[in-house]
């Protein structure tokens, strides 16, 4: 069912405006109404399930569907679990889900594994105060995880988070799965709504929203905010929109109501490290073109580089005849003595499937997970370097490591891109 068709065939919406044929400039936005009751009250009590006119719209029917699951988990305890390195979309949302959550007495702590490097999304939760914690594996290990009564995977399927198992062994049971990837295994939750085919997770969020789950209120600076961080996250997985659909552009429109301008456009003028600059030099220095494919590999990277990676694949892919990109690196942990392969593509070919194409490339480890998946326009990929990671105070043998790692990888990719050419060449 096309989410976009259902929305226009819906009767429960309504959109109005006042025409003025004097005033060409629209100074009035449209205005999206829907029919229901009003909503819980903060302690979440006496709440009433949405009993507006049904339709066939799916994005009505998931919103009707974690209205109920709220109403059923109502005073618990949760954990918003992220990607290790969350982007834009993830953060944005899982902030809107507590909101949300909020209303019917669920407190939730966001967070993930990693780190955050990359320059917009450290500004993203300074400047907003954006509520997400880093938890280590380690820092897991301190915490008391039987006041938890519930976990949530938002913009993930648990497959890119180190926490995932350890919360899985305490027992906490899985709530809920909200994603725009695609699935990647069989998932057992109270509540799942995975849609690969829209473009941010921040839209299917923007239309929970639409559909009453939370009155945003402009005067409330918390909800401007979060209005803020939606609109960030959906202009970040969409391209700044370029590659935008239909229910895209109405979570946008909708967010206009209440995000910040100036505070986006403070978070997206947030200036690029020296680190990164490095990195982007390094996949300009060491690319290889074939097939209008950018491959680089930019040798070893500290933890907290990490999300220069993408970016360097976002400079990349913008070459003269060049529709896909490729790069990666291995990215080390000192402390832990944690190494990984990891990489990212973006590419502006429609006829390349980023999902299908890293499946294929990489394959899957021996549990059956694959090593990387994607959404449109973009991908990404982590190989665990497992009895080979760490080692590197010898220089030689860093640097042999590394030559291994690198023909290896050209190779799963060159096999895809131009299959006739044999990557490893004989002496």
């Amino acid at each position: 069912m096309q989410l976009n068709s259902s929305f226009k065939q819906s009767e429960s919406f309504s959109l109005t405006k006042e025409p003025n044929p004097e005033e060409p400039e629209i100074d009035k936005e449209a205005e999206v109404t829907l029919t229901k009751p009003s909503l819980p009250a903060s302690t979440g009590e006496g709440v009433g399930i949405y009993i507006g006119q049904r339709n066939n719209s799916l994005a009505f029917q998931k919103s009707e569907e974690l209205q109920k699951t709220l109403l059923s988990h109502r005073h618990e305890r949760q954990l918003v679990i992220l990607q290790d390195f969350p982007d834009p979309d993830a953060l944005s949302c899982a902030w809107t889900y507590q909101l949300i959550a909020q209303q019917y007495d669920i407190k939730c702590e966001i967070i993930y594994a990693g780190t955050l490097s990359h320059q917009e999304n450290i500004a993203l939760v300074k400047l907003t105060g954006l509520p997400a914690q880093r938890w280590t594996p380690q820092t897991l290990k301190g915490k008391d995880l039987s006041s938890y009564q519930g976990f949530i995977l938002i913009d993930n399927q648990g497959t890119t988070s180190q926490l995932l198992s350890a919360v899985q062994q305490a027992g906490i049971p899985l709530v809920a799965v909200i994603d725009h990837h695609s699935l990647q295994s069989e998932l057992k939750a109270d509540f799942v709504d995975v849609r690969p085919y829209v473009r941010a997770t921040a839209t299917i969020f923007t239309q929970y929203l639409q559909s009453g789950l939370l009155g945003l209120d402009s005067s409330i600076s918390h909800h401007v905010k979060c209005a803020t961080a939606l609109m960030h996250g959906l202009r970040s997985d969409t391209n700044r929109l370029m590659q935008a659909q239909e229910e895209d552009f109405m979570a946008a429109a909708y967010l206009s109501r209440f995000y910040d301008a100036q505070l986006l456009n403070a978070i997206l003028q947030a200036n690029r490290s020296k680190r990164v600059m490095d990195v982007i030099e390094r996949s300009l220095k060491n690319r290889i073109v074939q097939n209008n494919f950018s491959i680089a590999g930019v040798g070893y990277l500290r933890y907290d580089d990490r999300d220069a990676i993408p970016q360097a694949a976002d400079f990349l892919v913008t070459e003269e005849n060049v529709h896909t990109a490729v790069v990666y690196g291995i990215v080390h942990d000192e402390d832990d003595e944690l190494e990984v392969v990891i990489g990212s593509l973006r590419t502006t070919k429609l006829t390349l499937d980023p999902d299908e194409f890293i499946k294929e490339a990489f394959g899957q480890d021996s549990t059956g997970r694959f090593f990387g998946g994607g959404r449109t326009g973009a991908g990404g990929f982590e190989i665990p370097m497992g009895f080979l990671s760490g080692g590197n105070e010898n220089s030689a043998y860093a640097r042999m490591k590394w030559e291994v790692f690198d023909a290896q990888i050209k190779q799963k990719l060159l096999r895809l891109v131009n299959p006739k050419d044999n990557p490893i060449q004989s002496e």
